[in-house]
């Protein structure tokens, strides 16, 4: 059996596994008696990168089971500073996976640039989790987060933009209460912060991820930023894709709790 290197950010860590995308996603949300119920993002990654690193570890194609006719689900073999020490080009692919097992595959594509909005609400995946708002674009937040010369900064940062509506434009914006997210006010405060102080770009809303993140509420993508303008974009589809090609991953993630 082949084995797998997956790099879970929730939390982060390096799984080595004989399973498959779907199928590891699916044992990561449910576990093996589908019992558990539990979102799951993680990326795989190349076989080249999975393949050397097993062998820098000293770990056996058969993830040292002993046993070469049942699958090891999964074999964890690091949970500190897995993202940092990992380079981008072995990102493969993002996985989106809801409480009950559905997974989404997500590739990675060329990043263009959005004229608009004022705001942007991102959430960081790893190696911290705070949700935040800022003046900066996907590539300039991230660029400036993974700044070494900054005061506070984290060599390589998972994160995801996710929607505003039109309180990307206008923090008094009405009509808004579609928007699932706790405390709108606290939200529109901080919105309101980033506007009126001058050369503030980044404001946080909520310190760490306390429940799943709802996929539903997800705006263009992902982002992996490395200190030294290292970048990757993972698109999210658009809302007919997601209908008309992945119906029973999003009516999952449309059924799914969070903030």
């Amino acid at each position: 059996m082949k084995p797998h290197l997956y790099l879970s950010l929730l939390p982060e860590a390096l799984v080595a596994s004989h399973l498959d995308p779907a199928t590891f996603g699916a044992y990561l949300a449910t576990g093996s008696r589908k019992r558990a119920r539990g979102q799951a993002i993680f990326f795989r990654l190349s076989d080249d990168y999975s393949a050397a690193k097993l062998a820098e570890l000293d770990v056996s194609p058969d993830l040292e089971r002993g046993d070469t006719a049942n699958p090891r689900h999964s074999a964890y073999l690091s949970i500190y500073r897995v993202l940092e020490t990992t380079p981008l080009e072995a990102l493969e692919a993002l996985y989106l996976v809801t409480n009950d097992g559905r997974v989404l595959e997500l590739s990675p594509a060329d990043y263009f640039r959005v004229e608009g909005p004022r705001f942007h609400l991102y959430q960081e995946f790893a190696p911290i989790t705070p949700r935040v708002v800022s003046t900066l674009g996907p590539r300039q937040f991230g660029k400036q987060i993974t700044d070494p010369a900054q005061r506070v900064s984290v060599p390589t940062l998972v994160y995801a933009e996710l929607d505003l509506q039109r309180l990307a434009d206008d923090p008094e914006a009405e009509n808004i209460d579609d928007l699932p997210y706790y405390n709108l006010e606290h939200l529109r405060d901080c919105l309101r912060e980033l506007r009126t102080k001058v050369g503030k770009p980044t404001k946080t809303v909520i310190r760490y991820l306390q429940q799943d993140v709802l996929f539903r509420t997800l705006y263009r993508g992902f982002y992996v930023a490395k200190a030294g303008e290292g970048f990757r974009f993972f698109p999210f589809p658009d809302r007919e894709t997601l209908e008309t090609q992945h119906y029973p991953w999003w009516r999952s993630a449309l059924s799914t709790w969070g903030a």
